[in-house]
This record gives structure tokens, sequence and C-alpha cells, in this order.
């Protein structure tokens, strides 16, 4: 029997006791496979290339297939040496020139050298690249800076960049700097999403919509080898099944527990794990259009929505009020002079008469269930609540995460007056630059939904992201998160603490700063 036939079968009849053993009390009565770690994921992946998905629910998959050039220190987001072992980067910093790890094969058997790694960047960045076209919002921003990738020989990539780029390194760790195979693109065009080839301590053995995404371990890894035969990404949408899957034994490791639940998982049989990270859950305000076009409404949204209410009651403690558009992971460039907008309804009442918008109607998109998105649905009915507390009328609409981004994504003109989102970062220019400047725009490429524009925070961004000094960068980023804060295009909500809890057959399981889920170290007995 193959190993994909017999994870199938032995995960099936693990699925059936656990929906069995639902309505039994505590223990977890079904027996997932010895082996093989069966994760409960938030979401159905959207694609399983790297260029072409922008979730962290898709990112925790693929970095178990593939390798970036860099990739995050364990425990920091420090960046360390990976498909690169090491790099120089000229005087004025517009060079990185990188020595590439030898003997490394793609899960084809195809060789990682330096025509892969011209390959991986020509493809993302070169319109004109026959397999350029991978979908409606790839994340090649993180990489805007480069003008040319260049092979110097076999083992050796330079980049020269356009400017002085400070996340360069920090941004080929991250998901969207990942190494595809380039034969394997060449083989499948655009299903490549659905046939992954990479370098990592797992390889792609299936795909199962809706069911289950299979990884099984690299045996010609170059690395360390994994700790399981295989991984069972599985689609829980529904937060209550997921924990009902938990408890009954159906799944082992469970990501994105509700604040609600995580008391359920006490005693020996369950390991809960947290960790802070660089995340922010915020609400996208259109200022284009609409009564969120005005300043004073933006501010009176921020006023009106209680959100130490809902960080301590809907998340149970497990997040912090938000007080700007850049997370205090980032201790170094962040504003700790802002303080969050105070719960003021009669400050909303007052700013929204001054508007003449009393009575205003809004539109409010809603997701099930999503990336980082912590409890959306709930936290939706609360923020409705509160903005009709202040005579707003809003009528949310609620969508499957894949087609909520699919609405929220190509941006709220014509369409909504506000979205919920969240982003978990890499660097403090990440999420600004890719949804607050107004080079961002929809239209332009960026994920700038509520076309927000203001050309002084334009300038700051610009300038932080070529400043090599990071003292520079910080006052940089400091002085744009005032100005925001001020503009308010967003309602700034919170900021999370990520969880997960895993079974007592799992082992060496650990959360990162990076919101990454990295299993090559996982043991399931």
């Amino acid at each position: 029997m193959t190993l994909l036939s017999w994870t199938r079968r032995s995960l099936m009849a693990a699925a059936g006791a656990a929906l069995v053993a639902g309505g039994l009390s505590g223990a977890a009565y079904a027996q997932t496979p010895p082996g093989v770690l069966i994760v409960g994921q938030i979401a159905e992946p959207k694609s399983l290339d790297p260029a072409a998905v922008t979730a962290v629910n898709d990112f925790r998959i693929l970095v178990n297939v593939y390798e970036g050039l860099t990739r995050y220190k364990s425990g920091t987001l420090e960046v360390e040496p990976s498909l690169a072992t090491s790099w120089d980067i000229s005087d004025d910093g517009t060079e990185y020139t990188f020595t590439l790890r030898d003997g490394v094969s793609f899960h084809d058997g195809t060789p990682f050298d330096a025509e892969a790694v011209k390959f991986n960047f020509d493809r993302m960045l070169d319109e004109s690249h026959p397999y350029h076209d991978t979908g409606p919002f790839p994340l090649s921003f993180f990489f805007g800076a480069v003008e040319s990738t260049d092979v110097v020989d076999a083992m050796t990539v330079k980049f020269t960049l356009n400017a002085p780029y400070a996340p360069f390194l920090s941004n080929l760790a991250y998901p969207t700097g990942l190494m595809v195979s380039p034969a394997a693109v060449a083989a499948n065009g655009k299903e490549f999403g659905r046939n992954p080839v990479g370098t990592g301590p797992f390889k792609f053995a299936e795909w199962r919509s809706n069911e289950a995404v299979v990884v099984e371990r690299n045996d010609g890894y170059w690395g360390e080898a994994a700790g399981t035969e295989a991984v069972v990404f599985r689609p829980i949408t529904d937060a209550n099944t997921r924990v009902a899957e938990m408890l009954a034994g159906g799944i082992d490791l469970m990501v994105e527990v509700p604040p609600t639940s995580l008391g359920q998982f006490g005693g020996d049989e369950f390991a809960v794990a947290e960790q802070a990270g660089p995340h922010v859950w915020f609400l996208i305000l259109n200022a284009k259009e609409g009564p969120f076009a005005d300043k004073r409404i933006r501010q009176a949204a921020n006023y009106a929505i209680n959100k130490e209410a809902i960080v301590n009651d809907v998340l149970e403690g497990t997040a912090t009020v938000a007080a700007g558009p850049t997370p205090p992971a980032f201790a170094w460039a962040y504003n700790e002079a802002l303080d969050p907008y105070p719960y003021d309804p009669e400050k909303a009442k007052a700013l929204i008469a001054e508007a003449g918008m009393e009575g205003a109607d809004l539109t409010f998109y809603v997701t099930e269930g999503g990336s980082g998105m912590l409890d959306p649905v709930p936290m939706g009915t609360a923020i409705q609540a509160d903005l009709q507390a202040v005579g707003l009328n809003v009528k949310i609409e609620t969508y499957e995460w894949n087609t909520f981004l699919g609405e929220v994504n190509p941006g709220l003109e014509g369409k909504a007056d506000m979205a919920e989102m969240a982003w978990m970062t890499n660097d403090p220019d990440t999420l600004p630059y890719l949804a607050l400047r107004s080079g961002a725009w929809p239209d332009k490429g960026g994920f700038n939904s509520g076309y927000y524009a203001n050309p002084k925070v334009d300038e700051l961004l610009e300038a932080a992201r070529t400043a090599t000094d990071q003292a520079e960068r910080a006052e940089l980023y400091r002085e744009m998160q005032t100005i925001v804060q001020e503009d308010a295009p967003w309602v700034f909500v919170a900021n999370w603490k990520q969880n997960a809890v895993t079974n007592d057959r799992v082992e060496n399981f650990g959360l990162e700063p990076s919101f990454l889920l990295h299993l090559q170290g996982v043991v399931k007995n």
C-alpha cells in the first residue's frame, strides 16, 4: 500500500471517528495515523504557487515545500542563510551578490542553481516572461527595487537594485521569495499552483479540493530530514468545527484557536502555544467615495468602536488595542508616543453631526474566517452595533475567505464602505507601502483598497525604504504613523498574539514571530 492511499484511508477513518466522538467529553477518542501530522487549517488554499498567493493560510503550507535564499532565524525575524550560504553588499547598497548552496535539487530532480534563481525573479518581475501571469494579486512589490538578476556563474547570482532597499534580505525570506522549479513551471504552466515543486523538507503529494493538501517527507533533502512521514493540511473553515475535531482527535494541530475556546484545551492531553508577532487587525475605510471620504467620519468610526471591549470580551484578552498601522512587535520603528483612539461615542456623534452624516448607510464586508482574522464575524457584529449606536446604519455582507479577498483586494470603490482586514508582516515597510501609499491603489497593482492618499506619507515611505541607517528609518516610520493615525484611513482595532494547540502525540512544535508554520522538526508519535 502506498503512503498516499494509506494516508487517505487512515485520515478518513480518523475523521469518521472524530465525528462520532464529537459529542463526547474531553478526551481525544480518535487516533490519527502515526507519523502523519494532521493540521486543521482555516481555509482552502488559493494556490500553492508563491508568486500567486497573499494569505498566511497558504504561506503555512508553502514554507514546508519551498525555501528561499534567506530565512528567518528560529524565534526571531532576523535573517540567516538558507539556499544562499553567504552574500556581499556593495558599498552603495545597490548590488547583492549571493553564493548558493551546493548539492541542492528541486523535488523533480532538477538542480537548484543561479539560472533557477534568475528564472524565479524574471518570472515575477518581467511582464514579458512567458510564465509571468500568476494571477491578480502577486506580491511582486516586495522586489520592485530589483532592476536585474544576473548569473555570475553556476552558483553565484547578483541582484542589481535601482536604489538602496533596506528590507531586501528580509523580503527574500518571506514566502514571496521562495524558489520554485523552473522545469515544473514550464511543464505545468498555469496549473503549477496545483502541482508545486520546491526544494524544501517536504514534497507535494496531492491536493484534494476542499478536503486536504498532502505533503510527504523529502528523503533527498539537503538538510536535516523532516520528523514526520507526511503532513496533511485539512481546510476546516468553521472555527467551532475545528475545535470539535481537535477535541475529538480528528486533527493533531490546530492554528488560530478562537479565544473563547482556549480554555477547553487544558490538562495533559493538549499543549497551547502562543507567540507575539507583527500583526495588525483593522478596518479598511473607503476614503474615495461615500461617508468615509470625509476624514471626520473616519475619525468618528475610530472613536465609536469600543476596541477595549472587543479585545477583552470577544478576543478574551489575546490581543491589545492597536494605536496605528505599525505593530508594536517592530519595537525599533514603533511610535510609542501614539495612544489608541479612545472609546468616545459622544465625540463620534459630534463629528458625524458636524459632517452632516447622521443616518448614513454603510456596507461592511466581513469574512467568515481567514488568515489572521481572529473572530471576524463576532468582531464584525460588535463593530456594527457600536457604529449603529452613534447613528450610522451598517449592513453586513459576509463572504468565505477567498471570495472575500476577491471582493476586497481589487478595491472597495462602488461596492462597500468598509471591510475587515489583517496583515502579518516581516518589516515595518511592508504593510504601509503595500496598503497606504497612493501608488498602491488597486488599479496600480497594490492593496490600498480604500484609496487613501497623502503625499507626505508617500514621501516618508519612499525615503524609509531606501535609508540604510536603521535610526533614520525609525524616525521616518514614526512620523508616518502620526500622520496616518490622524488621517484615519483605517479603524485601528487590535494587535493579536497568535496561538495554536497540539495534542499529546506531537513533539517539538513551536510558533514563529513570522506567523509561518515550520514543521520540519515536528515529531508525531
